[in-house]
C-alpha cells in the first residue's frame, strides 16, 4: 500500500533530514560542543533533568517499543501489552539506582566499559565488556535501519535496500555535528513530535474504529485471553522478554552515557520521569493492537507485509492518508531517536575504550575519570584528547554505521528470525554482563576470576538460545534465559576477591 510516490518519499525523507540537521546545527552552534571531548561525548556534563529525561524515554523508543509492543497486543492482548511495557520501564527506572552509583564511582567517567577497566584492571574483562557494548550499538543501528526500511517502503514503494541506506546517512550526518548533544537536541524534538501525533492519532483511530468498546472487544487478542498473568504468557513471552528488557538496558552504553552527562543532582529525576515518560508510548500503541484483533473490524494484514506493521495497518485501514503520513512522522522520529543515539554511544566506545593512548594520555584520562587536578603539563595533553578524541569519536560512528547497515541489508534473508526473535536474540547476548555489571558497582569482592568464569558459563546459555530461537523451542529458550543469569550469579559468588576493591565510592 503506497500512501506516498517514489518521488514524494524521497521528498518526505530530505525534509526530515533537514528538520534534524538545522535543530542541530542550530542549538550546537559552539564550537564546545563539537571540538572537545566532554562536549561531543558528554554534552558539556551539565544537562537538564527536562532535556534528559525527553532523551532517556526518545533513545528508548526502540523499534520493539513502536511495533513489537502492537504486535503483542495484537497477539496476546492485554497480557502481551503488560510483559511488554512494565520490564521496559523498570529497564530504565532502574537506572535512578545505577546511576548516582556509578557517578560516585567514577566522577569523570565516559562508558561503562571504561569503568570495568579501572574496576578490575584487567584487559580481558575490559575487552569482552567492549566487545558485548558495541555489539549491542550495532544492532540498534540495524534494527531502527531495517524496521525503519520496511515502513517508509510500505508507505512509498521505494526499495527497501535504497531506504535502508538514506535512513543510516540521515542519522549519521547529524550525529556527526556534535554527537551526544545531536541526540540529545533531537531526542527532545522527536519525544514532543511522538506525543503530539500520538495525542491526535491514538483518539482518532479509537473513534474510527467503534469507540472504546471496540478496543475493549479486542482486549484478548488473537489468543482471547484477557488474564495478563496467565501462566502461558509468562512462561511463553514474560520471563525472557522481562529479562532481556532489563539486561538490554544494562548492557547499552546510551544509558551509561546518559549517567555521566546529566547534572547529578538530576540524575533519579531524569531517569523516573524518563521511563514513566516511555512507558506512555506503548501503552498507548497498544491499542491499535486491539483493534486489530477484533474481529469485527476485519482488518487485514497487506499480502508480503510482516506482522509488526498491524498498527501501521490499523492506521492506514480507519484513517485517511494524511494521517496515515502524521503516523509515518511519529513512528520516524523514534527510530531516528534510538539511531542517533546508537551513533553517540558507539562513538564513545570507539573514542575511550578502542584506542591505544600513551602513557601520558592515559595518566590525564585516568584523573578526569577519577574527578582528580591536573597539573600544567597534563592540561596541555588533555588539550590535545580534546582535539584528537571528537576526531576518533566520527570514525567511529562512520564505521558503525557501515557495520550497521551491512547487517541490516543481511537481516531480511536470515530464515525464521523476525523482529521479536532478533529482538530476543541480542537482549540475551547483553544478559551476559548483567550480573558482574551490577556486582562489580555494588559488591566490592566481585573478583576477575569470578566475572571470567561467569562470562564463560554464560556463553554456554547463549548457544542454547540462540539454537532454541533457530527451532522455536520454548523451554529450550526460556531454560537457557534463565540459566545464563543463574549460572553467572553462582560463579561469581563462587570465587570472590580475597581482599576487596579500594577506590573512589567503594563500599568498605
Amino acid at each position: 500500500m503506497n500512501v506516498l510516490t517514489q518521488g514524494e518519499g524521497f521528498l518526505f525523507l530530505i525534509l526530515f533530514a533537514g528538520l534534524m540537521l538545522g535543530m542541530t546545527w542550530y542549538f550546537s552552534k559552539s564550537g564546545s560542543w563539537r571540538n572537545t571531548q566532554v562536549g561531543f561525548l558528554k554534552a558539556g556534563g551539565n544537562v537538564s533533568w527536562k532535556l534528559g529525561s525527553f532523551s532517556i524515554a526518545a533513545s528508548w523508543i526502540w523499534a520493539p517499543a513502536l511495533f513489537v509492543s502492537v504486535q503483542k497486543s495484537y497477539e496476546l492482548g492485554l497480557a502481551g501489552m503488560f510483559w511488554f511495557t512494565v520490564p521496559n520501564v523498570i529497564a530504565l527506572v532502574i537506572f535512578a539506582i545505577l546511576a548516582p552509583k556509578i557517578r560516585k564511582r567514577l566522577p569523570g567517567g565516559y562508558t561503562f566499559p571504561d569503568w570495568i577497566r579501572y574496576r578490575f584492571n584487567d584487559d580481558r574483562i575490559h575487552k569482552i565488556y567492549l566487545i558485548v557494548y558495541l555489539w549491542y550499538q550495532i544492532m540498534a543501528i540495524t534494527v531502527q535501519v531495517f524496521v525503519g526500511g520496511l515502513l517508509v517502503s510500505f508507505f512509498t514503494g521505494i526499495n527497501l535496500n535504497i531506504v535502508m541506506v538514506v535512513l543510516a546517512s540521515l542519522a549519521l550526518s547529524y550525529s556527526l555535528i556534535s554527537g551526544l548533544r545531536a541526540s540529545i537536541v533531537t531526542d527532545f524534538l522527536q519525544m514532543v513530535m511522538i506525543l503530539g501525533v500520538g495525542a491526535l492519532i491514538i483518539p482518532w483511530t479509537i473513534s474510527a474504529g467503534g469507540g472504546w468498546s471496540a478496543v475493549v472487544k479486542g482486549f484478548g487478542g488473537l489468543a482471547n485471553n484477557t488474564n495478563i498473568l496467565d501462566p502461558t504468557v509468562v512462561y511463553t513471552f514474560g520471563i525472557v522478554t522481562a529479562i532481556g528488557l532489563i539486561s538490554g538496558s544494562i548492557a547499552d552504553q546510551q544509558y551509561w552515557q546518559r549517567s555521566f552527562s546529566i547534572k547529578e543532582k538530576d540524575l533519579v529525576k531524569s531517569f523516573v520521569y524518563g521511563g514513566l515518560l516511555f512507558g506512555l508510548v506503548p501503552l498507548a500503541l497498544s491499542i491499535l493492537g486491539y483493534l486489530g484483533a477484533n474481529p469485527d473490524l476485519g482488518i487485514q494484514m497487506p499480502e508480503g507485509v510482516q506482522l509488526p506493521m498491524i498498527g501501521v495497518s490499523v492506521v492506514s485501514e480507519l484513517l485517511p492518508t494524511w494521517a496515515s503520513l502524521l503516523f509515518v512522522i511519529m513512528l520516524m522520529s523514534g527510530l531516528s531517536s534510538t539511531l542517533d543515539s546508537g551513533f553517540a554511544a558507539g562513538a564513545s566506545l570507539w573514542a575511550i575504550d578502542s584506542v591505544n593512548l600513551s602513557k601520558a594520555e592515559k595518566s590525564v584520562l585516568q584523573k578526569e575519570r577519577l574527578g582528580l587536578a591536573f597539573s600544567e603539563e597534563e592540561l596541555t595533553i588533555k588539550k590535545v584528547l580534546d582535539i584528537s578524541t571528537p576526531k576518533r569519536a566520527r570514525q567511529g560512528m562512520i564505521g558503525l554505521a557501515m557495520v550497521g547497515l551491512a547487517v541490516a541489508l543481511s537481516v531480511e534473508y536470515i530464515p525464521g528470525f523476525g523482529l521479536d526473535r532478533l529482538w530476543w536474540v541480542f537482549n540475551a547476548i547483553a544478559s551476559m554482563a548483567l550480573v558482574p555489571t551490577i556486582l562489580g558497582l555494588f559488591w566490592d569482592r566481585t573478583s576477575v576470576k569470578g566475572v571470567l568464569y561467569g562470562f564463560i558459563g554464560s556463553f554456554v546459555g547463549i548457544i542454547a538460545f540462540i539454537w532454541g530461537n533457530a527451532i522455536a523451542n520454548t523451554d529450550m529458550i526460556v531454560g537457557s534465559a534463565v540459566f545464563i543469569i543463574g549460572i553467572s550469579l553462582i560463579l561469581n559468588f563462587s570465587f570472590p576477591s580475597k581482599e576487596p576493591f579500594i577506590g573512589i565510592g567503594s563500599n568498605e
